[in-house]
């Protein structure tokens, strides 16, 4: 049998959601995000760039098909996308105390127990979405009955970049080409899609100075957070720019090259995070549909007379990606790797390769 003990989800504004726990019995606060993907809980609340978050699953069930095995295939993990959960609690209408999937190992909530993460289901998560979207992303604290309440808590007053990037440089694949992958929070599919396409991946800490080691091309990872807060790594990008070789950047990546460049960054009233996010390429007719996990975007009017738009988002015509009109740099706002979710992009990993 399982306890419902009560628990309780507040925003910063006083809006209160009753609900019961599941998963880890305990308090928690951060940044309360909403996605609005059918699928893919286990990549999620693996994805670094939620670090901080608490995540407000728009599908009405959670749990259901529960969670893959945590083992390593050429060093990164099989079905994660990083070694551990990086979401403070997530949210659910209902959960399914009973799962089944040929690959489960275990239950969510023997998992979120576990990795120490609450959970809360049976609130009326339509109404939060609304609520998020109309007042934008808050701040919010979950309290499980019988626990103490914590403190709110800001993730974007620091620096979540440096929290979770990989602290040593590691080697990943092998091949003739040399990729220096700059840790920002990386998903693990964006090295499983490069060291696939018979590259040698440097994986190097978020302000390690590559300009100082010889490669071929370089390539920028998503990751949490406020882009104004990673200074270090758009210095270094700076400097990389004034060369030749190749750029790419995803998510974080696509923000920290417009940096770089010369551009602004701001934040979103309640971001993109899902997997049916349109975006067009630009000069074409073209759409895509893409899957996304961002706050924060690019101010295109701000871009540089040598830089362009090279997608744009359908929805709210906000900036998807960039490109130099004359060297080999560009980048996307959202995930070509996917995981979870449409793989529609992932030729983009090809046109990159190809620039080496």
């Amino acid at each position: 049998m399982h306890k419902h003990l009560k628990a309780v989800l507040e925003l910063e504004d006083g809006t209160r959601f009753e609900g019961k726990s599941f998963g880890y019995e305990g308090s928690t606060s951060g940044e309360t995000v909403f996605n609005t993907a059918m699928t893919g809980y286990p990549e999620s609340l693996t994805d670094p760039s939620y670090e901080g978050q608490i995540l407000v699953t728009t599908y009405p069930l959670l749990g259901n098909y529960g969670v893959p095995p945590q083992r390593e295939k050429d060093d990164v993990s099989e079905f994660y996308e990083s070694s551990g959960i990086h979401c403070r609690a997530i949210v659910a209408q209902d959960y399914s105390w009973d799962h089944s999937h040929w690959q489960a190992e275990r239950s969510l909530d023997e998992w979120l127990k576990q990795e120490k993460v609450p959970g809360i289901y049976g609130i009326d998560t339509r109404a939060l979405t609304k609520h998020l979207r109309e007042h934008g992303s808050m701040l919010g604290r979950i309290t499980v009955e019988g626990c103490e309440p914590v403190d709110f808590y800001d993730p974007n007053k620091e620096n979540l970049v440096e929290k979770v990037s990989t602290k040593e440089v590691e080697i990943h694949g092998d091949g003739d080409k040399t990729v220096v992958l700059v840790d920002c929070g990386v998903k693990h599919n964006i090295i499983r899609c490069l060291t696939r396409r018979g590259v040698k991946v440097v994986l190097v800490p978020w302000d390690y100075d590559f300009n100082s080691i010889p490669y071929d091309g370089l390539f920028i990872s998503n990751g949490p957070g406020n882009p104004d807060m990673v200074g270090k790594t758009v210095e270094n990008i700076r400097k990389a720019l004034q060369g030749d070789k190749p750029v790419c950047g995803i998510c974080m990546g696509n923000q920290l090259l417009a940096k770089a460049a010369g551009a602004k960054t701001y934040k979103l009233k309640y971001g993109h995070r899902s997997h049916n996010q349109p975006v067009r390429k630009a000069g074409t007719d073209k759409c895509f549909v893409t899957s996304q996990n961002h706050g924060f975007a690019v101010d295109t009017t701000t871009l540089p007379d040598d830089w362009e738009t090279l997608f744009t988002n359908m929805n709210d015509g906000t900036n998807e990606g960039i490109r130099h009109k004359t060297k080999p740099f560009f980048s996307a706002q959202f995930h070509p790797e996917a995981s979870s979710g449409p793989k529609d992009t992932e030729f983009l990993f090809d046109d990159f390769i190809s620039l080496l």
